[in-house]
């Protein structure tokens, strides 16, 4: 609870948390009504096998491509932490 006592901002907290609570039930409810139509969730897995598919494709299978991911993913880090 220390953690707790040194937030300066815990309405907002409290704000994100509630909201992140809601956007994972609405996001099970989309996925359940996808779920319950018929060829909708078959059409779903072939998308992402064929985004899977693409992805090893794109930046896993040579060596420049790996770097290339390893640098983006180092980019976009630093855009989160603000060190940009």
């Amino acid at each position: 609870m220390v953690q707790w006592d040194g937030l300066e901002n815990k309405t907002t907290v409290v704000i994100y948390g509630g909201g992140a609570v809601v956007a994972v039930w609405l996001s099970s409810i989309v996925v359940g009504a996808i779920n319950s139509v018929p060829l909708l969730p078959k059409v779903m897995e072939l998308v992402g096998l064929g985004y899977t598919g693409w992805f090893v494709y794109r930046y896993l299978l040579f060596k420049s491509s790996r770097k290339e991911l390893a640098e983006d993913i180092d980019s976009l880090k630093k855009k989160i932490a603000g060190t940009e």
